[in-house]
């Protein structure tokens, strides 16, 4: 099953996610769930991270909602507002 995490970042956060960065990014490439997508959410002038987005790939909500609350960055306070949702995917133009 596929699911969709979307976060956005409380104000001024920059400095927060890039001092928990390497903890977070360590955090991903051992997690249990695997990470079909991720990366940051910017702001109009392509730069300034305002938050994060996951494609995820997992058995249930439950492991997903498990990764995310394991997460540095949310132990770190970074993220405003979260939402985990379910996805289906319906159209896939990456190549390979």
């Amino acid at each position: 099953m596929h699911f969709v995490i979307h976060c956005i970042d409380y104000p001024d956060a920059v400095e927060k996610r890039l001092a928990h960065y390497d903890q977070h990014k360590a955090y991903l490439a051992a997690a249990s769930v695997r990470t079909l997508v991720s990366g940051p959410l910017v702001a109009s002038d392509n730069e300034t991270m305002i938050g994060s987005f996951f494609l995820l790939e997992a058995g249930d909500i439950a492991d997903v909602r498990s990764f995310h609350e394991n997460d540095p960055f949310k132990a770190a306070g970074i993220w405003q507002h979260v939402s985990i949702n379910p996805f289906l995917k319906r159209v896939d133009n990456r190549n390979g």
